[in-house]
């Protein structure tokens, strides 16, 4: 659908207001406030001889100009060190640490710090092509406006808030360390490009202020539920090749022990200091290794670029992951995005924040369906021990991967993942040994998860 007039205009509206909003929001304290009352009093002012009107609008403007006055001359110099993670964890809040730099010969009061986010507007595309979650539930003016999807769209950007933090006295020409907050909201990358400091004038109004340019990121991680031990099921199969071909980086066995060399041995298996220091062909013997293996299957495939269901699954899959790290096994995590995906962790392979940070910017698949990930499954079926399902909805095209699975014995836990108001009356859930089903509906999730 080609955009209409109205939406350019609505979103050139937007995109302005955001821009004089940002430049104006960490200067302006009750200025707004001020600024009602100077053009109230403009307006009902007369005769200036008669009307005491005239004189509160003179006084209004006068600490106006003073305030605005006041504030060009805040000149001092600074500079700051931020100390971050590398992780955060939605809806965890972060406290974190900066060290600033008063270079300057006076001691500074009164100070206020804010941290800057890159620019989060939405692109024009984004704004008609990314309708807010839930968004058929507004009214149709709220629809037409657009403004709810324009804030979330923003918030979803920014991923995170910061808290304006209250300076203690900044000593002259000495270095204080303060304690600062960040809360995140949505898992993706936190981008800052520096902070501003902020000086309020003698009547509180308007705020002098001083940026310090200090580009950082901090990625954050899917939001992780409280899970009950989970004992997945599944018995050791043979890994041809061991961990290191299970994990396609290389062909090779787990070393067992040196032995001399027989008619038949491969050359690739000598090994050559063994057979400097005792003067005759010694090679490595090793042997196959059996061990434990799941797949961890995420469904990404909606037509949305964002919902609700998507990010819950993808919280659940990182709580999964994180909970599977903890044992004696390798788990592939499987999922299409812009082309299909297939990563193995454990033993060694991968620590755990690797697969979160996988998990933290996975997209929804809209341009393909959901056969296309059914070849990365079949590629390491006859390798699992088992296999975790976590579904956006329930039809045709998922059955018949479960159907599979069940036919070549893989046992399967399969999660599907509802809106409160959907049910699956339609289809029926063959329960048996190795295929387990579990409903989870938005809002109770994990409510639902305990019981596992």
């Amino acid at each position: 659908m080609q955009p209409t007039k109205t939406q350019r205009s609505i979103y050139r509206l937007y995109h302005f207001s955001s821009a004089i909003q940002h430049r104006l929001e960490k200067r302006v304290t009750v200025m707004g406030a001020v600024i009602s009352w100077l053009t109230a009093a403009a307006i009902m002012a007369g005769d200036s001889n008669q009307s005491m009107t005239y004189q509160i609008f003179t006084f209004l403007l006068s600490i106006l100009i003073i305030a605005t006055v006041y504030s060009l001359f805040f000149r001092y110099r600074f500079s700051a060190t931020r100390n971050l993670p590398r992780y955060a964890t939605v809806g965890v809040k972060l406290n974190y640490r900066i060290l600033i730099h008063n270079k300057s010969d006076k001691i500074q009061k009164g100070l206020k710090l804010f941290e800057n986010f890159a620019d989060p507007r939405p692109t024009f595309q984004e704004f008609i092509e990314t309708p807010e979650p839930d968004e058929n539930k507004r009214s149709t003016l709220d629809k037409k406006s657009g403004a709810y999807r324009w804030l979330w769209l923003v918030s979803r950007k920014e991923c995170a808030t910061a808290k304006p933090t209250e300076l203690p006295p900044l000593a002259p020409n000495s270095k204080t360390e303060v304690l600062c907050e960040l809360t995140p909201t949505h898992r993706g990358v936190v981008r800052l490009v520096g902070m501003t400091m902020t000086r309020p004038d003698p009547f509180g109004l308007f705020n002098a202020c001083t940026t310090i340019s200090l580009p950082q990121s901090l990625l954050i991680l899917p939001k992780l539920y409280k899970l009950p031990p989970i004992e997945l099921p599944g018995l050791k199969r043979y890994q041809s090749g061991g961990v290191a071909l299970a994990s396609s980086v290389g062909d090779a066995e787990e070393f067992r022990s040196l032995r001399e060399y027989r008619p038949g041995d491969s050359l690739r298996k000598i090994h050559w200091k063994s057979w400097a220091k005792v003067g005759k062909p010694i090679v490595k013997e090793e042997q196959d290794e059996f061990f434990v293996r799941h797949a961890l299957i995420l469904d990404t495939f909606q037509s949305e670029k964002y919902s609700e269901i998507l990010e819950e699954a993808i919280s659940i899959a990182a709580s999964l992951a994180y909970e599977v790290q903890t044992q004696e096994s390798l788990l592939d995590l499987m999922f299409v995005g812009n082309e299909a995906y297939s990563f193995t962790f454990g033993r060694g392979l991968s620590h755990t924040e690797k697969m979160l940070e996988i998990l933290a910017s996975v997209v929804a698949c809209r341009d393909k369906y959901f056969d296309s990930l059914i070849p990365v499954v079949i590629e390491r079926v006859s390798l699992l021990s088992g296999c975790i399902c976590i579904f956006l909805s329930w039809d045709e095209e998922r059955i018949k991967l479960v159907n599979y699975l069940k036919r070549m014995g893989i046992h399967t836990l399969v999660l599907i993942i509802l809106k409160q108001e959907d049910n699956l009356d339609n289809f029926d859930f063959i329960q048996d040994e190795i295929t387990t089903f579990h409903i989870l509906k938005l809002g109770t999730i994990q409510e639902q998860l305990m019981r596992l």
